[in-house]
């Protein structure tokens, strides 16, 4: 690297001593500059931008330490010597106390069993007795049902015992005993009239004195009577009253 002297107007017109003093500062400064721009580019400096610093990266590392060593055991103190503690052993079970539990057990679940069994068979009855019941019930309402669909028979007259007269009866005899002492009176004799028309069973009625009983039965007993028919068939009646009249002329 070379120095540069400019010379300057007005140092060439002063005088000769001054301008080599003045030479000599302004070559020294030059040599300075110079040495310094060099110690420069020596120690790195450019003129060019600096560049953008790259970004710090931190690195780890997992660092494992040793267990710590485990503490020294307590010296365990003398422990008293263990004391037998006696176990208190089961009576023994005598066999006929047992065989009789055994039985009870027995007898009490065979108990259970037969109450169960009752309790079934009740339950069942009463199934059998609702269904019979039902039964019951829908035969009423069909026999119900069908009566009302048949056709109602014209009611039957009633019958009047007091209009059914015999065909033939006799009179009965006056008792001497009532003849001698005037004594007259009535006598009614109520009977049944079976199917062939004779009478069955008379008996005499309160109010009918005494000598008179035996001669109103003994004349009821001949009566006759036309069977009474009814849907084409003979039936008997029963309460059929007749009244004897004791009367001395």
């Amino acid at each position: 690297m070379t120095a540069m002297s400019m010379r300057s107007p007005a140092l060439a017109l002063a005088p000769n001593g001054d301008g080599f003093w003045r030479k000599s500062l302004a070559a020294s400064l030059a040599v300075a500059l110079h040495g310094a721009v060099a110690v420069a580019l020596m120690l790195g400096w450019s003129t060019e931008r600096p560049g953008v610093d790259a970004p710090r990266v931190m690195h780890t590392q997992l660092v494992v330490l040793p267990a710590p060593a485990p503490a020294p055991e307590p010296v365990a103190a003398a422990l008293p010597e263990p004391v037998a503690i006696p176990v208190p052993t089961k009576p023994a079970v005598d066999p006929q106390v047992q065989a009789q539990k055994l039985e009870k057990a027995a007898l009490a679940r065979k108990r259970v069993e037969e109450k169960k069994f009752e309790q079934k068979q009740q339950r069942m009855a009463t199934e059998q007795r609702n269904r019979e019941l039902e039964q019951q019930r829908l035969s009423q309402a069909r026999a119900a049902s069908e009566k009302a669909r048949a056709p109602v028979p014209a009611p039957t007259p009633a019958f009047d015992s007091r209009q059914y007269q015999p065909l033939s009866k006799a009179a009965p005899d006056y008792p001497e005993r009532a003849l001698d002492k005037n004594i007259e009176g009535d006598c009614s004799v109520e009977y049944t009239v079976n199917t062939q028309g004779h009478v069955e069973n008379p008996k005499v009625l309160d109010g009918c004195h005494p000598l008179f009983i035996r001669p109103s039965l003994a004349a009821a007993n001949t009566f006759r009577y036309q069977p009474r028919i009814v849907d084409g068939k003979a039936v008997a009646v029963p309460a059929v009253r007749n009244t004897f009249h004791y009367r001395i002329k």
